[in-house]
């Protein structure tokens, strides 16, 4: 399938993808490490190398989902994003000498809106496993604190708070709303008019509009423009996304793959099971395995492909 065909938003080109993910992988993400890594650097410089480390993971993960990457990978690498950010979390922690301060601030806007997303994608990409480990990061500065966070929370987690106020009215009202009707025609509603509400109430965030400037060079800070919360709120609503699901913002096939993930296993409430494997042997289902024959070697397997021991094991 051509890039054009793939892409998830009609704004992302090929040419600024490809250079924008090269000098993420290439050049960014070395250079980031090998600094936070360097036994020089103070407190305050491990919180803002980490912090850059956590933003240039999300933003080029979900730059990949805009270009049309497969939603097993998001699945499996949704990890990864989580991790960087605990790890921004314990530097931030260690320089504020604040053992509850977020790596994430909800006073502003695009910060409150990638938690929610990252909340949203926990649900959607059925890593429920991975919303503890959330709260761990929010909750000593949020929780109690915002009505939508504690709603979307309470889904999978115990005991989270009954608050009514939150962060950012517009447009956020409007989904929190839809947690609350009586009938799904009134949720339904509220989410339309949030995700008509959604971009342009986002002009305070630093990559709103970015698409303008992207160039050959790259995507800036373009990464694509994504209401996943309204999407984890038709989810779990069990809403019919009918009316809205092809809006531009509205990524509706993470509802897809989330409904169809239902029908196929329960939801993951613990970490991926560590299955064992003989070297040479298929793996009898998909899943995370690892042999003996191979250090290190847990990774996520399909069905029936074969475990291959190193060449210095085999006979």
């Amino acid at each position: 399938m051509q890039f054009h065909e793939k892409r998830r938003q009609q704004f992302l080109n090929e040419t600024a993808f490809a250079k924008t993910t090269n000098f993420f992988i290439i050049t960014a993400h070395a250079e980031l490490s090998r600094e936070l890594g360097d036994p020089s650097n103070d407190a305050l410089g491990r919180s803002l190398v980490s912090a850059a480390i956590a933003d240039y993971t999300v933003t080029n993960y979900l730059l990949r989902y805009t270009a049309g990457e497969s939603l097993d990978w998001l699945r499996d690498n949704l990890t990864e994003v989580i991790k960087v950010h605990e790890q921004s979390t314990k530097y931030v922690r260690e320089y504020q000498h604040d053992s509850a301060f977020p790596p994430l601030r909800f006073a502003e806007i695009d910060d409150y809106e990638r938690a929610m997303q990252l909340i949203g994608l926990c649900y959607l990409l059925h890593r429920r496993d991975l919303l503890p480990r959330l709260a761990a990061m929010l909750d000593g500065a949020f929780a109690g604190k915002d009505t939508l966070y504690e709603d979307l929370f309470a889904y999978e987690l115990k005991d989270r708070y009954e608050v009514d106020e939150w962060y950012h009215d517009a447009p956020y009202r409007d989904i929190i709303n839809s947690f609350y009707r009586d009938t799904p025609e009134e949720s339904i509603r509220d989410i339309e008019n949030y995700l008509k509400a959604w971009y342009k109430s986002m002009k305070k965030a630093p990559w709103h509009d970015s698409h303008l400037s992207m160039n050959a060079e790259g995507c800036g800070a373009y990464f694509g423009y994504w209401a996943i919360e309204a999407a984890a709120a038709a989810y779990l609503l069990e809403l019919d996304d009918h009316s809205f699901r092809d809006h531009i913002v509205y990524p509706k096939d993470l509802v897809d793959y989330a409904r169809k993930f239902d029908k196929q296993a329960p939801p993951m409430s613990t970490g991926p099971e560590e299955l064992r494997v003989e070297g040479g042997n298929p793996c009898p289902q998909a899943g995370y395995w690892f042999t003996p024959a191979i250090t290190d070697s847990l990774r996520h397997f399909e069905k029936g492909e074969m475990v291959i021991p190193p060449a210095n094991d085999r006979v």
